[in-house]
């Protein structure tokens, strides 16, 4: 049997780290106090843990300084994100998963395939380049498309743009944007961002118009609708 077959994680708890990491902060660093916020676990936790993958040569560590991936610990993050948003891609593709249900479900199930069962699950899908909710999906050998998106809350008036990707992974968030069809993809025009509060006015294809709050447009990232159809 080939080795990739059966490639796994070094830990879950390990890679639950590294994905973290890689997910606040990519290749930059983040705080303690940020990766403890994504995991939900206490910041004297994450000190602990840090120093270990330190010693394990997957993150460079300084406290007070927060913390970065290593070369080694970036290819191991990214394979970790590939295998999660493939999963969540065949659980909403193939399953019938809601859009707010895969990614607690793909958490659980990231840890128990192999690197072998990624790849076919890759050809199965007939290799996505993004996942459910528009984030890019690395590639095999862990490179990872070019982002240019931006925040809707900074959009400006008249501007036509088109979904990429929602960065909010809280259930009433989902079900209110899927609900209304603000998914990747959607062309939006925005008719209004209003200095004092934050709110910005869209309109959909359909002529439907939101009032969103500063919080849930800086959720949504946006690329010029002309770029995308182009």
């Amino acid at each position: 049997m080939n080795s990739t077959e059966t490639t796994r994680s070094p830990s879950s708890s390990v890679g639950d780290y590294l994905k973290a990491l890689w997910e606040v902060s990519g290749t930059g660093v983040a705080s303690t106090k940020e990766i403890a916020h994504r995991l939900s676990v206490s910041s004297a936790s994450v000190t602990g843990m840090l120093k270990r993958l330190r010693e394990m040569d997957l993150v460079e560590y300084e406290r007070y300084h927060g913390a970065s991936l290593t070369e080694a610990g970036c290819v191991e993050a990214l394979r970790l994100v590939r295998r999660h948003r493939l999963i969540e891609t065949f659980l909403r593709e193939h399953l019938g998963y809601s859009w707010q249900d895969v990614h607690k479900e793909a958490e659980s199930l990231e840890h128990a395939v192999s690197d072998g069962f990624t790849e076919r699950l890759a050809d199965l899908l007939d290799h996505p380049t993004h996942d459910p909710h528009g984030d890019p999906i690395p590639a095999a050998d862990g490179s990872l498309a070019r982002d240019e998106s931006w925040p809707l809350s900074e959009a400006k008036p008249h501007q036509r743009v088109s979904i990429s990707r929602v960065r909010n992974d809280e259930d009433p968030t989902l079900i209110y944007l899927e609900e209304r069809m603000l998914v990747p993809g959607r062309v939006l025009e925005v008719k209004e961002v209003r200095a004092l509060d934050g709110v910005v006015v869209i309109e959909d294809e359909d002529g439907g118009e939101y009032f969103l709050g500063s919080p849930l447009a800086s959720a949504i990232f946006v690329e010029s609708s002309s770029k995308m159809e182009s």
